[in-house]
């Protein structure tokens, strides 16, 4: 009677016993098969920056393959539109475009390929924020196959964000005649029109509010020049030559406002009208003496001057002032006429509007100003030596 076989083969069991104790050659590394097993191209995780075929073989062949200028412009194009695509996926938008760009290149005469490459194009200028090549990519997909879908949505995404809402609407209402139904062009028409009559209504507001203060303007500068205000100009203005015509008063109000009526102070008040037709002007006084300055920014022109002294150097004195000097009944104004170098005094008593009509004050960036100097003192001497003194 014949023994009994095992159940395994002996040179299986003489296999197995060798494969404990050898090392596979060509097997990965413990220590470092992770990074041997995203080389290969069905496991790759991203694609590297650059593919060297020492480190990628398997993707250069793969490369290789794509980029095969033997085959067909079609083949080709198709082959650049899936290497993009899977750049797409990994947000490397960049490189998609490149890919895209050299399927388009490829000029191959299958309309559906070079459809689908502007609108990924498209889609990839979109994440990247370049809505103007977005737009562009998205007309010229639409151009081949205008019911073309995602190149009606990707206009029209490109157009709102361009706040271009009137164009958005047209692409919406083009896509939903061949789409009726389709929810995103509805969701994205209902965002266009919202958002394009909110702007329609803030340029009617702006419109009706420059129209509104081109009237204040034109009133201030009627008040101004009837009261024989004279505004001081670092420049001369600009006239056009019309039949010998002086320039319209709303050019000179354009001239006036922005070289005179501006006030240089911090507080950037500026001369108004009131609704009783009366004007307020932000006007500065300056203590030379101390090197000091105090501004009023609202005095009406029907104040006198002694008010304001009142309330500036009334029941307490300012700071600066050490020697407790300047009282109201101590202190004299004057304005300065710098051409003829000449100081006018000022009585405490006047009215502004007087002094705004004198025939040689002129109004200075927008802000009357006044010198305010104590009676007799030392530095008023000094100050006004070589000056000549007059009153109004």
């Amino acid at each position: 009677m014949a023994a009994p076989q095992d159940d395994s083969d002996d040179g299986m069991d003489e296999f197995m016993e060798k494969f404990k104790t050898t090392t596979y050659k060509n097997a990965f590394s413990k220590d470092n098969w992770e990074e041997e097993f995203d080389k290969i191209p069905m496991f790759m995780k991203k694609a590297p920056e650059e593919i060297d075929s020492q480190s990628y073989p398997e993707l250069a062949c793969l490369q290789a393959m794509i980029h095969d200028e033997d085959a067909p412009p079609e083949e080709q194009a198709a082959n650049l539109k899936d290497e993009g695509n899977e750049f797409f996926k990994e947000k490397n938008y960049k490189k998609a475009i490149l890919s895209y760009t050299a399927g388009l290149n490829k000029k191959c005469g299958d309309q559906n390929i070079n459809t689908v490459l502007l609108t990924n194009r498209a889609a990839a200028h979109f994440h990247l924020g370049n809505m103007r090549s977005a737009l562009k990519d998205a007309a010229a997909a639409k151009k081949i196959k205008p019911d073309h879908l995602k190149a009606l949505i990707r206009g029209a995404q490109s157009c709102i964000e361009l706040r271009s809402f009137a164009e958005g609407v047209q692409w919406c209402d083009e896509g939903l005649k061949v789409h009726p139904t389709d929810k995103k062009l509805q969701e994205l028409r209902a965002t266009a029109d919202k958002h394009k009559r909110a702007a329609e209504r803030d340029t009617r507001k702006a419109k009706i509010r420059e129209k509104k203060l081109h009237g204040e303007k034109e009133a201030l500068l009627a008040a101004i020049t009837d009261r024989g205000i004279k505004l001081f100009q670092t420049s001369k203005p600009r006239h056009r030559e019309s039949d010998g015509e002086e320039e319209s008063s709303s050019a000179a109000l354009s001239q006036l406002s922005l070289d005179c009526l501006s006030s240089q102070e911090a507080t950037g008040a500026r001369v108004f009208l009131d609704e009783q037709h009366i004007l307020h002007w932000p006007v500065l006084f300056l203590y030379p003496e101390h090197q000091q300055t105090d501004f009023i920014s609202a005095f009406c022109e029907n104040d006198c001057f002694v008010n304001h002294l009142a309330l500036m150097f009334g029941e307490e004195l300012p700071p600066w002032d050490a020697d407790r000097k300047y009282h109201p009944q101590n202190l004299q104004l004057y304005f300065e006429d710098e051409v003829k170098d000449t100081l006018y005094q000022v009585k405490p008593e006047t009215l502004l509007l007087k002094v705004l009509q004198h025939k040689r004050f002129f109004v200075k960036a927008g802000s009357p100003s006044f010198i305010v100097v104590v009676k007799g003192s030392p530095f008023w001497e000094q100050f006004s030596t070589g000056k000549k003194i007059r009153g109004l």
